[in-house]
């Protein structure tokens, strides 16, 4: 299995913020996609990171 691009990453992130976008009456959803937003993010910076060395 092969581990998921940076792009891929971002996509997943934007969905995810989308997502926590249309839940601003469930307040501990927004905050879980939000979280789970933030860590696709951090993952696509470590990839980047890993592929310019």
């Amino acid at each position: 299995m092969s581990r998921p691009t940076a792009e891929q990453a971002l996509d997943n992130a934007a969905r995810l913020l989308e997502a926590a976008e249309l839940e601003m009456t469930n307040l501990p959803l927004m905050e879980r996609y939000d979280e789970l937003a933030c860590s696709w993010l951090n993952y696509a910076g470590l990839v980047v990171e890993v592929d310019r060395s």
